[in-house]
């Protein structure tokens, strides 16, 4: 029988539970840092168990974020390929300039030898697989086209999704020489995977290859308030109708992902204790114009106005 590694803070005193899920963390995935969007409640249940050298981790936990700095990835001892595949509620990856999200029916695939950050804006209950990079890698796929991309919606990519799961499900029924089969069985579908979202070029992959450059666009101009979908589209050379149609499917439009990703700037910002700046001065800083509006959305994001936060 499969062992499992349970953590939940329902045994914590409440005032402890945030801390002592950011250490948990940490240490469970090799070196992490954590975000609690702010929030002083928490509670957090992760529960891993091994089939052969495949890790998997249920994490039901409330909204919280997580960042690997450079430092982090090159300190790490293992490298991983690491998929987050939602229950419930959704996560949003960042990597190497590339963001993909990903709700229940659906995965998302990164480097944990590259520095990356995910979102999880809302409380979720995912299911974490870590597969040792090397075992993907040494069989020749050039992995890189494909980190930080949405998998899992149709083809073998969904069989891989589902035998990951049930994986999950049934390890505490398993024999340790079954494990280490379904731990064999999950590395060949997610290299079937990945091979097969590397060899596509169609009109999917064309407009995630668009929106890679949106992204990459937005992200070397955020500070600048005169920051637009119009001005997007006459630095990329293309049409609106074109930038709207890259962001289909992604839960948000061009104009609200500049601004969620102003607003964690701004977030980060805050939480500087030992850089601390006028808010006005953060707000302009990243291209909000008017501190008016700056409060009013910053409240609406985080449920608190700028100084109520810094002040938690």
């Amino acid at each position: 029988m499969a062992a499992t590694t349970q953590l939940s803070t329902d045994a914590v005193a409440p005032r402890d539970r945030a801390p002592q899920w950011c250490e948990w963390v940490f240490r469970h995935f090799g070196g992490l840092k954590s975000d609690l969007y702010g929030d002083t409640e928490f509670d957090g249940h992760m529960a891993a168990s091994r089939a052969g050298d495949v890790i998997l981790t249920r994490l039901e936990a409330n909204r919280h974020r997580v960042l690997r700095t450079p430092d982090m990835a090159r300190l790490s001892e293992t490298a991983y390929l690491k998929i987050v595949a939602p229950w419930q509620g959704h996560a949003t990856v960042q990597q190497q300039g590339r963001e993909a999200s990903a709700s229940d029916g659906a995965w998302v695939i990164y480097d944990t030898t590259l520095a990356y950050e995910i979102a999880n804006p809302e409380r979720s209950d995912h299911l974490v697989v870590m597969v040792p990079k090397a075992c993907i890698s040494e069989r020749g796929l050039r992995i890189e086209s494909v980190m930080a991309r949405r998998f899992g919606l149709s083809g073998i990519s969904r069989v891989c999704l589902e035998t990951m799961r049930n994986t999950y499900l049934e390890l505490p029924n398993m024999s340790e020489a079954a494990a280490q089969g379904a731990g064999e069985m999950i590395k060949q579908l997610v290299q079937l995977s990945l091979m097969e979202g590397a060899g596509q070029e169609t009109a999917v992959t064309q407009r995630e290859v668009l929106r890679d450059r949106i992204r990459h666009y937005v992200l070397q101009h955020l500070r600048d308030p005169a920051l637009s979908v119009d001005g997007i589209a006459r630095a990329l050379n293309c049409s609106r109708r074109h930038l709207y149609n890259a962001f289909t499917g992604e839960g948000e439009s061009i104009a609200a992902y500049i601004q969620r990703l102003r607003l964690e700037a701004c977030i980060r910002d805050l939480q500087d204790a030992a850089h601390a700046r006028p808010i006005t001065d953060i707000a302009l800083s990243w291209g909000f114009g008017n501190p008016s509006h700056f409060s009013r959305v910053f409240r609406d994001h985080t449920g608190k106005s700028p100084s109520e936060f810094r002040r938690t």
